[in-house]
C-alpha cells in the first residue's frame, strides 16, 4: 500500500495551507492510499541548526521517522514575500537525504494575491536536492480567501478537479517509482 505523509507549512490557526492539505489528503485516501498529516503546529521543532540529533526535541526523531517510513509526500507552504514558509523549509532542513531521498513528492501553496510558483519551485528545488522525486501536477491557490466555503469545500469545480488529478498523478507516480502497490 502507498503510504503518504502530508507536512502543511503554516502555523495559522484556521490555515488555508492546512485545508489545501487535508483536502489533498482525503482525495490521496480515496485512491487507496494510506495518509498521515504531520501537523506541525503541534510539534515542538526547533530552528535547524546543521546538528545530526537534537536529543531535547523528541519530535524530531518522529518527523525524521514518520518521513523516512513513508513512499510520498504532500508539501504545502503559503507563499511569504516570493518563497516558501520558514516552518516548512526549517522542517525540511530537519531532515537529510536518508528521510527525504527517493521520496516522491505533490506540493501546494496558498496565497493571498495572484496565483504563481514561487514556492512551487523552491520546494521543487530542495526536494530534487535531496534527490526526492517530484510530480509535475501541482497545485497553486490564489486569493484563498474566496477559494473555499466557510465549511471547507472548495468553491472552485476546476480547481476540485485539479486535487483529483493531483492525487492520482501522486498515487500513481508513488507506485512506479517505489514499486509499491
Amino acid at each position: 500500500m502507498v503510504r503518504i505523509v502530508g507536512i502543511g507549512g503554516s502555523l495559522r490557526p484556521g490555515s488555508y495551507t492546512q485545508l489545501a492539505l487535508k483536502i489533498a489528503a482525503q482525495r490521496v485516501e480515496a485512491l487507496g492510499a494510506e495518509v498521515e498529516i504531520l501537523d506541525v503546529r503541534e510539534m515542538q521543532l526547533p530552528f535547524c541548526t546543521g546538528a545530526k540529533e537534537y536529543p531535547e526535541y523528541p519530535d524530531v526523531q518522529k518527523l525524521r521517522d514518520t518521513v523516512a517510513n513513508t513512499d510520498g509526500l504532500i508539501l504545502a507552504t503559503p507563499e511569504y514575500h516570493g518563497g516558501v514558509s520558514g516552518v516548512i523549509k526549517n522542517t525540511l532542513d530537519l531532515m537529510s537525504f536518508d528521510h527525504l531521498g527517493g521520496k516522491v513528492a505533490g506540493l501546494i501553496n496558498i496565497l493571498g494575491g495572484q496565483s504563481n510558483s514561487n514556492a512551487l519551485n523552491h520546494l521543487r528545488l530542495s526536494m530534487r536536492w535531496v534527490h526526492g522525486w517530484v510530480i509535475p501536477e501541482q497545485i497553486s491557490i490564489g486569493k484563498a480567501y474566496s477559494a473555499f466555503t466557510p465549511e471547507g469545500k472548495l468553491v472552485d469545480e476546476k480547481l476540485s478537479q485539479r486535487f483529483d488529478q493531483f492525487a492520482q498523478s501522486l498515487v500513481d507516480n508513488t507506485r512506479k517509482l517505489r514499486g509499491v502497490n
